[in-house]
């Protein structure tokens, strides 16, 4: 115990802790938690779902929040107090417990520390993730794949709604692209940190020579547009397309024309949409994801910052910002943060919340600083 200043520790602790309950803003959280209790009371909020998911969710998002603030600073106290009494009564045992207990209040300041850095524009939205294939054929289609089945795990074991909008099968194995939507407070701010280049290198599976191949894949993530963003599209605009859905989803599915692609003549974006079993569903999906790509186009435009939201992502070599590779040695590492780790499976089974933390970490230090360039010029 010689080597540990508790005394430090506990006053780091308490300063970080203070520093995230001013910048989370304690009152404001209490009033929001207030106003959202007061919404979710009225008699006829499940008769539009689609906000009564948004308020409870909201509400939910914002009780924990608080909830966790409130129970970090009675944990401060007791670890204090328990240290005090290890030492007055040369307890080991105490003294040990205490030290653990602020190793693990540390931990969840680090947590909380990331919600305070989520102050984008638009962080606190939901968001629409599109993943494509790129350089590698068949190999970049399955990596394709892995990468969703990536997310949608890491979002099953954060609790987070995810729901896929649009899925486009590869000939042989995996996808050529897919579109997904993940409801919860803050999960574009933080999702957000994943869009660009991923590459994977590898034995390929579809190689029967058993050669080494190296493949890439793009992440495109981009804010769920709300009804106070105003996205006006006018129907001269774009050009609508329906056809029969590929891949599973039974007869129903496969042998009408439900799915739906529109192209938005002016920028030519196009959005693809047919896990809907109905044009009408699919359609509206798909402009709401459009309208979503639009909004973050016209934020770039106004902040004149290309790549800040979506990017130009172009799936190739030199464009990569994370590099999973399973052969000759294992390892994942974003190369913009240096963050790594050699639990290859446990990433891909969801476990990325160390590679957002720390995307999270590296984006508003890059915010920061440029900041201070455009002060000091």
């Amino acid at each position: 115990m010689a080597d540990f200043d508790f005394s430090q520790a506990i006053g780091e602790a308490r300063t970080k802790y203070e520093s995230i309950a001013k910048a989370l803003n304690v009152g404001r959280l209490k009033s929001e938690i207030a106003d959202l209790e007061q919404q979710a009371a009225e008699p006829g909020l499940w008769d539009d779902q689609e906000n009564a998911q948004k308020v409870t969710s909201q509400l939910s998002a914002s009780q924990a929040q608080l909830r966790k603030l409130e129970s970090l600073e009675g944990r401060l106290d007791d670890a204090e107090t328990l240290f005090e009494l290890g030492q007055e009564e040369t307890d080991a045992d105490s003294l040990g417990e205490a030290r653990s207990e602020v190793d693990a209040i540390q931990k969840d300041l680090d947590e909380m520390e990331i919600q305070t850095l989520l102050d984008g524009e638009y962080d606190a939205r939901s968001a629409v993730v599109t993943i494509r294939s790129g350089a590698g054929g068949v190999d970049a289609a399955d990596f394709a794949q892995m990468l969703l089945r990536m997310y949608l795990r890491w979002a099953e074991r954060d609790g987070y709604k995810a729901k896929v909008m649009d899925t486009s099968y590869a000939e042989e194995a995996g996808i050529k692209s897919a579109t997904f939507q993940v409801n919860a407070p803050y999960a574009y701010g933080r999702l957000s940190v994943e869009g660009g280049t991923h590459r994977l290198v590898r034995i390929s599976p579809f190689d029967n020579q058993g050669r080494r191949q190296t493949s890439f894949a793009a992440v495109e993530v981009v804010p769920l547009v709300e009804e106070t963003d105003h996205i006006d599209i006018p129907d001269s605009d774009i050009r609508v397309d329906t056809y029969c859905s590929s891949g599973p989803g039974g007869q129903g599915v496969n042998t009408t024309y439900s799915a739906v692609r529109i192209t938005h003549l002016p920028t030519n974006t196009v959005v693809t949409m047919q896990d809907e079993r109905s044009q009408i569903q699919n359609r509206a999906a798909a402009m709401a994801v459009l309208q979503s790509r639009l909004l973050v186009m016209r934020h770039e435009a106004e902040a004149q910052k290309k790549k800040e939201l979506a990017g130009d992502i172009k799936a190739s070599w030199g464009d990569q910002m994370r590099s999973y590779v399973l052969h000759p040695y294992q390892m994942v590492k974003d190369l913009r943060t240096g963050y790594e780790t050699s639990q290859t499976q446990a990433v891909f089974d969801g476990d990325i919340d160390g590679f957002i933390d720390a995307g999270i970490r590296w984006r508003h230090e890059q915010r920061r600083e440029a900041a201070e360039e455009a002060d000091n010029s």
